[in-house]
């Protein structure tokens, strides 16, 4: 599956689109992390198990979006967008969506 943030895939021409499709999660803050994210604000630098809690609600909230694009008979997901969103306090929600279509190879003239 080809999966983009671009209108098109160079070399390739959108034969169909198949609609809006969308993959999302809501993680919530470990303890332990959170414990950790009160000592790191103190002394400065990355919070690594915030870091590590995003790239992992963006990999499922991407797979999800990926498994409805091919449900829909999809081969790519073009002009994919993430956002998030504070669902309540301590859980946050990773929201991935992009237009699921068939691309096929451009043919030289």
């Amino acid at each position: 599956m080809i999966v983009v943030n671009t209108e098109y895939v160079p070399g390739m021409v959108v034969r169909e689109i198949k609609g809006l499709v969308q993959g999302n999660t809501v993680r919530s803050k470990h303890f332990g992390r959170d414990i950790a994210a009160g000592l790191k604000n103190i002394v400065g630098g990355e919070l690594k198990g915030y870091t590590e809690l995003l790239t992992e609600a963006r990999r499922e909230a991407t797979s999800r979006m990926m498994a409805q694009a091919q449900q829909l008979g999809a081969n790519a997901v073009l002009n994919v967008r993430f956002s998030t969103s504070s669902v309540t306090s301590g859980a946050a929600e990773m929201y991935a969506y992009g237009t699921a279509a068939i691309v096929e190879p451009q043919h030289a003239v």
